[in-house]
């Protein structure tokens, strides 16, 4: 078995408490040796994910139950499933770069940990490009790559109009801000994308992209929680139509806003009626099991009363004056779907 003896990582930092050295350079010198950390770290990184890969794919081989197995692996050594997953993709790009002839095995000292990861994820193209310059001896960094990607996809996107991607070419568009229009884009319909490409041939401008890319991203958060929002989830509702009528009042925004907490009141509602019946069960089953000869323990069941019973109430604290909030919790059948009137004036609220 060969020597497991790590090799010595040893730098020579400047002292901190020189007056002979300036600021300037001391924070080179600083710069220079964490660049040299970076890229031992990367290497750390991409062996710990091959180690993992071989756990993982032994257990594989093996069977369910043999030898320690991947997940007890991981909880012995303190690292979560997805930090492992997350290793063992950096290890597979490694061997896809180099694997496939793009890299040389001695140009991976060349990058920084956070550059190879945005390589590894970048168009084959840009892989290309980037590999070509590690090759070459030049220090990857993850601006570069970034700069490099965003140049190519505004160059080359079929999402993008004509225009737009010939005034980039012509340095009259900036790529780092036409590549986010880009992403946007990818992510609506094909008939919102024609939409909005439409006004970006009327006015291919800085301005206009801007706008579009903003308008891009709210239409897709609207859409993407409206998705899990079931209020929304009846036929009488048009989603897409409401999109197109916030989107003319310029209210994109604060729809998208209001279906995300739409959303998230929702998910608490959930929460809160799964705690409410577990609560429920636990406080019945401990009156069950008191009695006369635990009377504070009786005190501390009844004044659970106010969150177990069907209707609750919840102090908001002095930030809210002292006030209670008063919910009533009625479970129905699926076939009850209209809610119960609203108390007015001030529902909920004592």
């Amino acid at each position: 078995m060969e020597s497991l003896e790590a090799p010595t990582l040893s730098l020579e930092l400047p002292d901190p408490d020189s007056d002979t050295i300036s600021t300037m350079e001391f924070l080179a010198r600083l710069e220079e040796a964490w660049a040299v950390c970076d890229r031992f770290d990367l290497q750390t990184e991409i062996w710990r994910g091959r180690i993992l890969r071989s756990v993982r794919d032994r257990e594989k081989r093996g069977g369910e139950g043999r030898g320690t197995g991947f997940l007890q692996w991981l909880r012995e050594r303190e690292i979560s499933k997805t930090r492992a997953y997350i290793l063992i993709q950096l290890a597979e790009s490694a061997d896809s770069l180099v694997g496939e002839g793009l890299l040389e095995q001695a140009s991976v000292n060349n990058f920084s940990k956070r550059a190879f990861l945005e390589t590894a994820q970048a168009d084959p193209e840009v892989q290309q490009m980037i590999s070509e310059a590690a090759n070459d001896g030049q220090q990857i960094t993850r601006k570069q790559v970034r700069r490099l990607s965003d140049e190519f996809t505004a160059a080359t996107s079929p999402l993008l109009p004509e225009e737009i991607r010939q005034r980039t070419a012509e340095n009259l568009l900036p790529p780092r801000l036409v590549a986010p229009l880009v992403r946007e884009l990818a992510k609506l319909p094909e008939e919102q994308q024609e939409d909005l490409r439409r006004v970006l041939r009327e006015e291919p401008e800085l301005d206009r992209v801007k706008d579009v890319t903003s308008t891009a991203r709210w239409l897709s958060k609207a859409a993407e929680a409206g998705l899990a929002v079931r209020a929304f989830q009846h036929d009488q509702l048009d989603f897409e139509k409401a999109l197109q009528e916030a989107q003319r009042l310029d209210a994109l925004g604060l729809l998208a806003d209001a279906v995300g907490q739409a959303q998230a009141l929702e998910s608490a509602v959930l929460k809160l009626h799964t705690s409410w019946r577990r609560l429920g069960g636990l406080q019945e089953r401990l009156w069950v099991e008191s009695g006369s000869s635990t009377p504070h323990l009786r005190d501390l069941l009844t004044a659970l009363q106010s969150l177990s019973g069907s209707t609750m109430r919840v102090s908001l604290g002095e930030l809210a004056g002292g006030k209670r909030l008063r919910l009533q919790l009625v479970e129905e059948s699926p076939e009850q779907l209209d809610a119960p009137p609203l108390p007015s004036p001030s529902p909920g609220v004592n």
